[in-house]
């Protein structure tokens, strides 16, 4: 179970989030409250806007009304810095470089978990055969398996997941509930979106639906 925490803000709280383009709206209005050690499942149909809250939410895209807070203060750059850490439908590494590479790169803008290194963060998401294999040549897979080891080697307290169980086998989607599970016991939050959602057996996780050009709701 994660340690109570002494800072009595949520880590993440939303009010009255919304996002419209092109004067259409996409989401919202949306208030929700994720604190440490909690998960939160985003649900919705196709255009519903659950990729842009996480990208808004990641500080990616201007929200068109309501507000951010992260940790009890305006989100910024510099206030998630380090402190969120975003995986998207893309890897978000460069295909040209290893796992391993660029693995190197990140560690290097960003803090590392506190007893894990490169080779641990690799074998914790079964790609340590293919550490210095360049990511063009690897599967979608493996591919996705690289971009998760940046969950087991980054220390950041927010994961914002996007269907995250994409172009997994089911060794690869239970893989990715331990790494969940664990970073929730550690104290960290997790938000993530997938079309199946159940794959994520939480009981205890929350989710909130997207409904397009209307109200959002949170149910427990």
């Amino acid at each position: 179970m994660p340690e109570p925490s002494l800072n009595p803000d949520p880590l993440l709280h939303v009010r009255g989030l919304a996002f419209a383009r092109n004067d259409e709206p996409v989401f919202g209005p949306l208030d929700f409250a994720l604190d440490r050690g909690e998960t939160l499942l985003v649900e919705g149909d196709n255009g519903s806007g659950k990729t842009t809250l996480l990208r808004t939410l990641a500080g990616m895209l201007p929200p068109s009304a309501g507000e951010i807070r992260f940790d009890g203060q305006r989100i910024s750059r510099d206030a998630i810095a380090g402190r969120m850490v975003f995986l998207g439908h893309h890897p978000g590494m460069k295909s040209d470089l290893s796992p391993c590479e660029n693995l190197m790169f990140l560690s290097g803008l960003y803090s590392a978990r506190e007893g894990v290194d490169i080779e641990s963060a690799l074998a914790r998401v079964d790609l340590a055969a293919y550490a210095h294999t360049p990511l063009r040549l690897l599967s979608a897979g493996q591919k996705k398996r690289a971009a998760l080891a940046r969950l087991a080697l980054l220390s950041g307290e927010l994961w914002l997941l996007d269907e995250p169980y994409a172009n997994l086998d089911r060794h690869g989607i239970e893989l990715v509930n331990a790494l969940i599970s664990m970073h929730c016991a550690r104290g960290g939050a997790t938000l993530l979106t997938s079309h199946g959602a159940v794959r994520f057996a939480d009981p205890n996780a929350r989710h909130v639906r997207l409904e397009l050009g209307t109200e959002s709701t949170v149910r427990e």
